[in-house]
């Protein structure tokens, strides 16, 4: 018998492994943005309660020293949303590579 060889030199994935991590990915991205959203919640909620009972506040305060008590609690879900964009990001880059890998199998098929 004799086989016909091709003569394609691309790289095959396993592709259930290649869905399994990007679904991996694209869940432990809303993970990561659910947990740091709710800590940025939760640190925020405490903070204005202080806030707004006055425990914060002291004579000659002006308005800029007042804003800078905020500024740590509003750059809280920073990271949580820069991993979000991250691993979408290779969620995204996983499925796309691998289409392009499905789209060279069916290049090398039909010549």
């Amino acid at each position: 018998m004799d086989e016909k060889r091709e003569s394609f030199f691309g790289i095959f994935f396993d592709k259930s492994a290649v869905l399994k991590l990007s679904r991996w990915a694209g869940m432990l991205a809303w993970v990561a943005l659910g947990a740091y959203l709710f800590t940025f919640l939760t640190s925020f909620t405490q903070f204005m309660m202080q806030f707004i009972t006055g425990m914060f506040f002291q004579k000659g305060m002006s308005i800029v020293d007042v804003l800078s008590f905020f500024n740590p609690y509003l750059t809280l879900p920073i990271p949580g949303i820069v991993y979000f964009f991250g691993l979408k990001f290779v969620e995204h880059s996983l499925l796309i590579l691998l289409e392009m890998e499905e789209s060279a199998r069916r290049s090398a098929r039909s010549k």
